[in-house]
């Protein structure tokens, strides 16, 4: 009996596969343009809400961080609210010129400082925060409150879906809980 031999089937050409056109359009409604537009206009709102008070949004989450947590080291500081520790060190430093905040020495290691809200830090957040108040909701005011709640749960879930993917992912559980052992 003779062998049979199939020969294969003809195959079908792949279908061409045509690239997405290169528009603006494609840009514009990419969702990491439009974060980054949106950070643009959540600055430039805070820097205009907040202009009396020459803070930046970092300075004022580092002392809004230093406030809760006084004693917290820059490593820690770094972690609770996700920055890079490099450029953290330029943020203390305007923050300590600006007598906000000092630091002192940790008991335990001499070469930790520890940072901590001087009195006029203390008043200038006080004396800041409806103005940050105020930046916030000038951000999202031109959305319905349904819309407003809606969009704040998703980039809530977005950003914590996504926290290990980012440069400093923010770590502020794992850096308070060592928060009283290091001082």
């Amino acid at each position: 009996m003779p062998l049979r031999t199939s020969s294969p089937m003809p195959s079908k050409p792949a279908p061409a596969v045509r690239p997405a056109p290169i528009t603006m359009d494609a840009v514009y409604t990419a969702p990491g343009y439009l974060f980054r537009r949106m950070q643009q206009i959540a600055v430039a709102i805070f820097v205009e809400e907040c202009r009396a008070f020459d803070l930046t949004p970092v300075q004022y989450a580092a002392l809004v961080a230093i406030h809760t947590h006084p004693g917290i080291d820059a490593t820690r500081l770094s972690a609770v609210i996700a920055f890079d520790r490099s450029t953290l060190g330029n943020v203390i430093e305007r923050l300590e010129s600006k007598t906000s905040i000092e630091r002192k020495p940790s008991r335990a290691d001499k070469r930790v400082k520890l940072l901590y809200l001087t009195k006029a830090g203390s008043a200038l957040l006080r004396e800041i925060m409806p103005a940050v108040e105020k930046a916030q909701a000038r951000m999202l005011q031109p959305l319905k409150p349904a819309d407003r709640k809606t969009l704040l749960a998703l980039m809530t879930q977005l950003v914590d879906l996504n926290n290990e993917a980012s440069r400093v992912p923010l770590r502020a559980e794992d850096a308070l809980e060592h928060l009283g052992k290091s001082s």
